[in-house]
């Protein structure tokens, strides 16, 4: 920051109390931050950024009581001139690229240095424009030929539909299309995310937040963790 600006505002939220509290020391003991307030739950980070107004909002990339995406979407309502640094212990580039696409303004391993934190909290807050990424070498690089193209909104139904044990038989039914039609759809979703299984591309759509595990889906579609 500019000598003479105020220090930037910032809401920390995670799950974890140690290492939400350890964040807090970390930023908090730096002259160009200012810890407003901290969360340790999707619905309080809302909240918590809408009472605020932030200038920043540290936000863990998995939280009880909503996934990132639905999160970030309700964050940018509630307080939209917030930038949002996501934290992560993951840097699969599709939860990277996901999140991206969402708008979020810096992705960061939780292995990056106090440094490169603040680093990334001065460069968003001075322009919201710049996205700053920092995961493990190689990662954005490790994406398919597809480009990460998303899947579409029948493909996003085929996978859910999957994800709940269904057939091709049963999906076509359910869907009111022909096998044949369900067995391309899994084609290019395959293609897509780069899977080589059913299970396999449940679990990386999971991973990137692209459907939501079934409560009963029997470990088929565990979510990253």
């Amino acid at each position: 920051m500019a000598p003479g600006d105020a220090p930037a505002r910032v809401v920390i939220a995670d799950d974890h109390t140690m290492f939400r509290e350890a964040l807090c020391h970390t930023l908090g003991s730096h002259p160009d931050v200012d810890v407003v307030g901290t969360a340790g739950t999707a619905p309080e980070a809302v909240s918590c950024a809408a009472r605020h107004r932030p200038d920043i909002i540290v936000l863990d990339v998995r939280m009880p009581g909503g996934d990132a995406r639905t999160t970030l979407r309700r964050l940018r309502a509630s307080s939209p001139e917030t930038r949002v640094i996501m934290l992560s212990m993951y840097d699969d580039p599709r939860i990277v690229h996901q999140l991206m696409h969402e708008g979020v303004n810096a992705y960061l391993h939780k292995s990056s240095s106090r440094e490169e934190l603040l680093s990334a909290i001065g460069a968003v807050r001075a322009d919201g424009a710049r996205i700053v990424v920092s995961v493990a070498r190689g990662s954005l690089a490790a994406l398919p030929d597809s480009g990460g193209e998303p899947l579409s909104e029948r493909e996003k139904e085929v996978l859910r539909l999957v994800a709940a044990a269904l057939s091709n038989a049963q999906i076509a039914t359910r869907l009111r299309i022909t096998q044949g039609t369900v067995k391309r759809h899994l084609r290019n979703i395959f293609k897509k995310l780069g899977a080589v299984s059913r299970i396999d591309a449940v679990n990386k759509a999971v991973a990137g937040h692209i459907i939501t595990a079934p409560a009963d889906s029997s470990g088929a579609a565990e979510p990253f963790s």
